[in-house]
């Protein structure tokens, strides 16, 4: 149903159209002009995202300027405007019976007041509905579309935070502050647009540290969906994602579930099993209920029962506002490990693609030892780090040495890479220390990635290859120089803990 769009790796990619929008999304270069800046908005485009730099304007209009953005090098992504579905279905109607509450530990435990927020980015909120209606701590992000617009987020909303106020149905956690950022198009609300959803994203990490919910998903990879991700991640935000609803036909990847640093929720049942239509892959991360639950619906407001990963995500997404609330020493990397990591195995013993590391555990997530901070995420490449395209440096000018501790996943955090300065006349030498087998090499600062297996930009390598502790020594420069220093998993190795130590001398 969904045509394919530029890859998220795909720079400015030279094909990208509209899919029956009639309109692109166009990403500038941080080096841009002001001038190209206002060239688009002179051809009808807005800014979507300022701090992204990505507009949407008319395809007509973006065909006739890429040819002069691209010949002065101001484009970094183009790909196509299009639908994403929401990932929930529903059946008849069932009395409300809140099962799900004692599965993922939460019946008898008491929520907190208001604290940390939820970021709704669906199809908007009906505010007349009666957990709605007078609600408070409930910010509307921008406008939302009334009727049948609004009926997936209003039913992904209620999961998070319907209030207890002694009708219908109670969220997992019902005083949450609750945002909601509509992103639906035509079609009863049933599709979001790309675009807008980039918008919302963007504007929810604006809006300060909190929990993105996405309840929804597609086949194709956005680059510009997964750049507000990133960009929301490295904000301090937790992103939430619906690990997709094709467990019965064939599991093809869902994005943004698929995309690392996204916290990725498979759907259980009554038996505490994973329902036969979530997705599984090796990006799942966790399972929270998700069939047979009872939401707000609308229009008319009232209730139904429904099926999807859309309706576990919420779940999971309340529960982490929920901890981050009472454990506000905590930050986004540590949040996710916890929750993750606190499960109850289900199914196989250990993770597995059906339910990741297992069943969402509020009680044991509320009380886990915090694993150590994974800084300066995400950094999976250069573009990352690069300046003017997100982290800082890892070393300064004036900063000559840095000690970090990190961590590498396969699937959530496959490697790190930092931008780090070497003193003229002086060489660096790079070390690790870990349990795990981990690899370093440094790349000059006109390499494009350190994916590569190897090429004259690669400066130096681990000498001791095989082990967790590592050393290597960047030749003496005559000037001062920007380098980039990659840390990487050793063979077979899924996760690891590292220490990074610079120093130059």
């Amino acid at each position: 149903m969904l045509a394919a769009v530029a890859a998220a790796a795909a720079i400015a990619a030279p094909g990208a159209t509209d899919v029956g929008t009639g309109q692109t999304l166009l990403q500038l270069r941080p080096e841009a002009t002001c001038t190209d800046g206002v060239l688009l908005a002179r051809a009808g485009a807005t800014a979507i995202s300022p701090e992204l730099r990505i507009y949407r304007l008319p395809s007509a209009a973006a065909r006739r300027l890429l040819p002069g953005l691209r010949a002065r090098g101001a484009v970094q992504n183009v790909e196509a405007e299009r639908r994403v579905e929401p990932l929930a279905t529903f059946s008849d109607p069932l009395s409300p019976n809140e099962w799900w509450r004692a599965a993922v530990g939460a019946a008898g435990l008491d929520p907190p007041g208001p604290g940390t927020p939820v970021t709704i980015v669906d199809s908007g909120i009906d505010l007349s509905h009666p957990e709605f209606a007078s609600r408070p701590d409930t910010t509307l992000l921008n406008a939302q579309v009334p009727g049948y617009g609004g009926r997936h987020g209003t039913a992904v909303a209620s999961l998070v935070g319907a209030p207890a106020n002694g009708i219908g149905i109670v969220g997992i956690y019902p005083q949450v502050a609750l945002r909601s950022w509509d992103a639906a198009v035509a079609d009863e609300g049933r599709e979001l647009a790309v675009g807008d959803i980039v918008a919302g994203i963007s504007a929810a990490s604006r809006a300060g540290v909190g929990v993105i919910n996405l309840s929804l998903g597609s086949g194709d990879r956005s680059a510009s969906i997964e750049q507000a991700v990133n960009e929301a991640v490295r904000r301090g935000s937790l992103v939430v994602a619906a690990s997709g609803n094709d467990g019965d036909e064939g599991n093809p990847l869902t994005y943004p579930a698929a995309l690392p640093h996204v916290l990725t929720v498979a759907a259980t049942n009554r038996a505490n099993a994973v329902a036969g239509f979530s997705s599984r892959s090796r990006y799942v991360d966790l399972a929270a209920p998700g069939e047979d639950i009872t939401v707000a619906w609308t229009p008319p407001p009232g209730y139904q029962p429904g099926d999807g990963t859309s309706f576990a995500a919420p779940l999971v997404s309340g529960a982490a506002a929920w901890v981050w609330t009472v454990r506000p020493e905590l930050d986004n990397t540590q949040l996710f490990e916890i929750l993750r990591r606190s499960t109850k195995d289900i199914g196989a013993p250990g993770r597995d693609l059906d339910s990741g590391f297992g069943l969402l555990d509020v009680g044991a997530a509320l009380t886990a030892e915090a694993p150590v901070e994974d800084p300066l995420e995400p950094n999976e490449d250069i573009d990352d780090v690069r300046p003017g395209f997100g982290l800082a440096a890892l070393t300064t000018r004036s900063l000559g040495r840095a000690l970090v501790t990190a961590r590498l996943d396969l699937w959530e955090d496959p490697r790190d890479v930092y931008r780090v300065w070497q003193p003229a006349g002086r060489r660096l030498v790079v070390s690790t220390g870990a349990e795990e087998d981990v690899d370093v090499a440094v790349w000059s600062q006109a390499a494009f990635s350190v994916a590569q297996q190897a090429g004259p930009e690669r400066l130096a390598v681990s000498a001791r290859v095989g082990t967790g502790n590592e050393r290597t020594r960047v030749p003496v420069s005559k000037r001062g120089r920007w380098v980039y220093v990659a840390v990487t998993r050793g063979r077979g190795i899924v996760e690891a803990e590292y220490r990074l130590g610079v120093t130059p001398r």
